[in-house]
C-alpha cells in the first residue's frame, strides 16, 4: 500500500529542500576551507618574516662565527617556552631557508600569474609589518613551500611551483608529481603540453578535504592548537578505551598524551597512546594499526621509539619501549618493541613490569565486538519503522 504525502507537503518543497542543503553544504565547505587558506596566508607571510630578521640579526653579528646558531638555538628555547610547538630549531633553520629561498626582492615562478609578486618588498620596521602585503606573494599554503625546499636543483623547483599554482594542486598531488619525477619526464617529453595538460589533472588520492585543510599540523602549530584526531569513530573509542584500561592496571602507567604528533623530516606522523611507567623509568609508544601485523608495522615503531629517544626522553630516564596493537575481526596481535634494549635481563624486567601482549590482545578484542555491537545497536534502532500496507 502507497503512502500518501503528508498534507501541505509536496514534491517541489522536497526538491527545494534538498537544494538549499546542497547549496548550504558547498557554502560552508567553501568557507572553511577559505578559513584554512587565510591563515596559511599569514603563516607564510609570519614565516618569511621571521626568516628576514633572523638573517638580518645573523649579518648584525657575522663577525662572531657561530652567532647565528646560537641565536637560533636561543630562539628557539625562548619561543617554544612561549608559544609552544612551531618554534623548535629545525623549524627556524628551515623559515631562515625559506626567507634566502624568496630573498627581499620576490622572483618566484608564480610572477607570470601574480605580476606585483615582482616587486621589491619594501623592509618593513620592527614596529609594523603588514603581512597581508607579505602574504600576496606567496599564493601557495606553507606545507607547499615546506616540500619546494626540499628540491635541490633550483629549475626543478621553480618548475613545480609554477605548475602546484597553476594547477591548483594540493600538497599530496605536488608529491606525487614529484616522486614520479614529473619535471624530468616533461623536459624529456616531445609534447610538454600534452604533459603539463595532464599534469594538471587531480586523481582521488590527491584531493584534501575541508577539514584536513583546518587540521593541517602546520597550521594547528601557528594558532596554538590542540591536534588530536582519529581515522573513525571505532578508531577513537578503542583509543580511549586502551588508555583507560592501562592505567586502572595499577599506578605505573602515567598518560601523557593521545594521537601524539611527530615530523621526521618532512613527514608527518602520529603515535595513538603515549605513556610513562614509573617504575621502569620509561617511556611506552602505543601504535594501534588496522590489519595484521607487518614487518612494516615493526619498522615504522622503530621509527617513533627512535624520535622518542632523542625529542621526549629525559636525562635519567631508560629507553622507551614500543607496544604495536593489530586488529582484525578474526583476531587481535599485540607486540614489544624491544631490540632497543642494551641486553636481555634488561628486557626480561620489561616485560615482566609490563602487561603481557595476550592480555592486552584479548582485552582489545573484546572492546572491538562490545563497541561493534553497540554500534549496529544503535543503527538499528534510529533505522525507521517500515510500516505494514
Amino acid at each position: 500500500m502507497k503512502r500518501s504525502a503528508p498534507v501541505g507537503t509536496t514534491s517541489t518543497a522536497v526538491s527545494g529542500y534538498a537544494g538549499i542543503h546542497s547549496a548550504i553544504v558547498d557554502l560552508l565547505e567553501s568557507a572553511r576551507r577559505a578559513s584554512a587558506r587565510a591563515v596559511n596566508a599569514l603563516l607564510t607571510a609570519t614565516y618569511w618574516e621571521i626568516g628576514r630578521r633572523i638573517v638580518e640579526a645573523e649579518q648584525g653579528g657575522k663577525r662572531r662565527a657561530d652567532y647565528g646558531e646560537r641565536l637560533i638555538e636561543r630562539l628557539a628555547a625562548d619561543l617554544t617556552k612561549r608559544f609552544g610547538r612551531g618554534f623548535g630549531r629545525r623549524n627556524l633553520f628551515q623559515v631562515r631557508a625559506f626567507y634566502l629561498a624568496y630573498p627581499g626582492t620576490v622572483q618566484t615562478a608564480s610572477a607570470q600569474f601574480l605580476p606585483e609578486r615582482g616587486k621589491k618588498l619594501q623592509t618593513p620596521s620592527a614596529e609594523f609589518t603588514d603581512l597581508s602585503a607579505i602574504a600576496r606573494r606567496f599564493p601557495l599554503p606553507w606545507s607547499h613551500y615546506v616540500y619546494l625546499l626540499s628540491i635541490e636543483k633550483p629549475e626543478a623547483r621553480k618548475f613545480y611551483e609554477e605548475e602546484a599554482l597553476r594547477g591548483d594542486w594540493s600538497v599530496r598531488q605536488l608529491d606525487r608529481q614529484v616522486g614520479s619525477l614529473f619535471y624530468e619526464r616533461t623536459l624529456l617529453s616531445r609534447n610538454k603540453a600534452a604533459m603539463l595538460r595532464k599534469g594538471k589533472i587531480a586523481l582521488a588520492v590527491d584531493t584534501i578535504t575541508p577539514e584536513e585543510e583546518i587540521k593541517d599540523p602546520y597550521v594547528l602549530e601557528f594558532l596554538g592548537l590542540k591536534d588530536e584526531y582519529s581515522e573513525s569513530d571505532l578508531e577513537a573509542a578503542l583509543i580511549r578505551h586502551l588508555e583507560g584500561f592501562l592505567l586502572e592496571l595499577g599506578g605505573d602507567f602515567v598518560f601523557i598524551g593521545r594521537q601524539r604528533r611527530l615530523r621526521v623530516g618532512d613527514q608527518w606522523f602520529r603515535v595513538d597512546l603515549l605513556f610513562f611507567h614509573r617504575r621502569l623509568r620509561c617511556l611506552i609508544v602505543i601504535d594501534l594499526k588496522h590489519g595484521k601485523f607487518t614487518h612494516a608495522d615493526a619498522g615504522q615503531m622503530h621509527l617513533y621509539l627512535n624520535y622518542a629517544r632523542e625529542h621526549w626522553m629525559r636525562a635519567g630516564e631508560n629507553l622507551p619501549v614500543g607496544i604495536i596493537l593489530c586488529t582484525r575481526r578474526d583476531a587481535t596481535v599485540a607486540r614489544y618493541a624491544l631490540e632497543g634494549l642494551p641486553n636481555k635481563v634488561v628486557a626480561a624486567e620489561y616485560r615482566t613490569r609490563l602487561p603481557g601482549e595476550t592480555i592486552l590482545a584479548e582485552e582489545l578484542t573484546r572492546t572491538r565486538r562490545l563497541l561493534e555491537a553497540r554500534r549496529v545497536g544503535m543503527v538499528a534502532k534510529t533505522a525507521p519503522k517500515q510500516r505494514k500496507s
